[in-house]
């Protein structure tokens, strides 16, 4: 019956007879993700046929069109970066325009190169932009694809998949070795999204023909930079909407190969492929087993696989060490900006296995000093760039900063670093003030007593500044383990959403208080949507900015809803 609603709908709406903010997105959303959910079940039974068939379905349907273009003009936070067309932003009329021109033809245009920063790094990454036509048929085939690939992903993959992060991943560690110090191969793959193998990765990927060809055209389209054309004989481009995915598929299999080789060393072959743990987040990934000739062995069977695709490690950033104990000149290791590592206590401070039987050591999960050290060199130079500013912009622009690196690390060991960099930001206040005073720090046009709380840096209207300190620790959740968003478990994915290390507390406060729906068109909230709180009356026509007046909405139904409460005329 959806397989039917489905061609119906994309036969009577693939017009330009619908205006874009006429569109039912409601029901485009639930069509969508009914088939996207078919899919996941299918390819969870191994029905192939099924998957291609609801895929070319999908592929063609006029609401999947739709949220393909929403997504890539509307939501996504990089829409107006243009590629080599020119084109940045398009009008409702255009968005239209280009939902009746998606199909897949087999070809692309080259990509426009960008050279970004690397964070922590001097070097610089190289991203290629697609144009908007081929960004948008980019995502019509991710809806297409990731639910099929969801079914199959291992499930200690992290990176670049919906409802998953690094604090999963961490977690992940964690679990693995809270009962035992381990030996660990710490690994990074050498521009791994440069150099994967082409031809491996679209065999890999298994699909019809006419898909088969249109990714293989992306891969192959080249690259624009400064004028000059580059061919692109490897590797899929950083910047392309499916890139992540392509990716994650050329990486998968990575823990089934250790497995595999689990299987075959002496004992139960259950037990073995417990014992051994391989960890990924993108092209991280850590190797981790209690004997060191298991583990040095797994190298070598990764670096053998890993040539199948093109790819090598990386020799500067793999390294083996131990939990525990100094291997090598290494102990401890550090994955995704967190140090792990485990140190030695007396039986009553130490974690203890499931017999209550103590281990003489505990397993501390900390931010990484280059980490902490890159922080503080930030707000340092907002500080620094600062100087002649106003007390209220110099806290408006370091609060961003300081929450969502707090954020970051409130699911780990981290008291003692937050109030390390409460006091080293401190002090540089305090040299901002006196450089501004001539000699005094003016304490009582800067600093004032809030609530039971002395020294805050403020303004006389309220405006404080976020303490580092002040910041919750609260243990993250792993994410259960081959669990997708695909699965239908709306009430499972919301929660978690509004209790993701990295969301703010008041968006945390509005999605529990919404029970996970956006009241604009009544959807749950999904890991991967952009958000944004709006105000119910808006503050342009008398509404206050208290929690009675704050609702959370999809970023585009906070559009919908902004052009039609006439906040705008009141603003002209």
């Amino acid at each position: 019956m959806e397989f039917l609603v489905a061609v119906n709908m994309s036969k009577t709406q693939n017009n330009l007879t619908v205006e874009w903010n006429q569109i039912n997105w409601c029901k485009a959303e639930r069509l969508v993700f009914k088939l996207q959910k078919r899919i996941y079940q299918a390819s969870e039974r191994g029905d192939v046929k099924t998957v291609r068939k609801l895929q070319k379905t999908l592929i063609r349907s006029w609401s999947a069109k739709c949220i393909a273009v929403r997504r890539v003009t509307q939501d996504n936070q990089g829409k107006n970066t243009a590629g080599v067309d020119g084109v940045k932003s398009l009008t409702p009329k255009q968005r239209t325009t280009l939902v009746s021109r998606l199909k897949l033809t087999g070809k692309a245009k080259p990509t426009r190169r960008v050279m970004i920063p690397k964070p922590g790094s001097e070097e610089k990454r190289p991203l290629g932009i697609p144009t908007i036509n081929d960004r948008a048929l980019q995502a019509l085939v991710k809806i297409a694809l990731e639910p099929e690939w969801e079914a199959k992903f291992e499930p200690n993959s992290y990176g670049f998949r919906p409802g998953r992060s690094c604090h999963d991943a961490i977690e992940a560690i964690y679990s693995g070795i809270r009962q035992k110090a381990k030996y660990v191969l710490d690994a990074d793959i050498t521009k791994c999204f440069d150099r994967i193998d082409q031809y491996a990765l679209i065999d890999k990927v298994k699909t019809y023909p006419t898909l088969r060809r249109q990714l293989k055209s992306w891969l192959k389209a080249g690259v624009m930079e400064n004028g000059r054309f580059s061919n692109t004989n490897d590797g899929t481009p950083q910047g392309g909407v499916i890139s992540p995915l392509l990716a994650n598929i050329a990486l998968h299999g990575m823990e089934e190969r250790v497995k595999q080789f689990a299987e075959t060393l002496k004992g139960n072959k259950r037990d073995n492929r417990q014992a051994l743990s391989l960890i990924r987040y993108a092209d991280d990934f850590v190797i981790i087993h209690e004997d060191v000739n298991v583990v040095i062995a797994c190298q070598k069977i990764i670096a053998d696989w890993l040539s199948d695709i093109g790819l090598e490690l990386k020799p500067s950033k793999t390294k083996l060490t131990h939990t525990l104990n100094e291997y090598n000149g290494n102990v401890g290791f550090e994955f995704l900006g967190f140090h792990v590592q485990q140190h030695k206590v007396g039986n009553y401070r130490c974690a203890k296995n499931p017999h209550g039987i103590p281990l003489g050591f505990t397993t501390l999960i900390t931010p990484s000093k280059p980490k902490i050290k890159a922080h503080l060199a930030k707000i340092a130079e907002v500080i620094d760039t600062h100087k002649t500013a106003p007390q209220a912009a110099l806290i408006s622009k370091l609060n961003p900063i300081i929450r969502g690196w707090s954020n970051y690390y409130s699911t780990v060991v981290s008291k003692e670093t937050f109030s390390k960099c409460k006091n080293l930001t401190y002090d540089k206040l305090r040299a901002w003030a006196r450089a501004r005073g001539k000699g005094s720090i003016n304490k009582d046009k800067y600093w004032r007593t809030v609530d039971d709380q002395n020294w805050c840096f403020s303004t006389e209207d309220g405006l404080e500044l976020m303490n580092h300190a002040a910041t919750a620790i609260i243990r993250h959740v792993k994410v259960k383990g081959n669990a997708s968003p695909y699965n239908g478990d709306w009430i499972y994915w919301s929660k978690r959403r509004g209790e993701y290390p990295e969301t703010p507390n008041r968006v945390s406060s509005l999605i529990k208080r919404q029970k996970g729906i956006c009241p604009h068109c009544g959807l749950y909230f999904t890991s991967t949507d952009i958000v944004e709180i709006d105000h119910k009356i808006p503050k342009s026509l008398g509404g206050k900015d208290t929690q009675d007046n704050r609702q959370l909405l999809h970023k585009h139904c906070h559009d919908t809803k902004t052009a039609s409460d006439g906040s705008l005329k009141q603003e002209l």
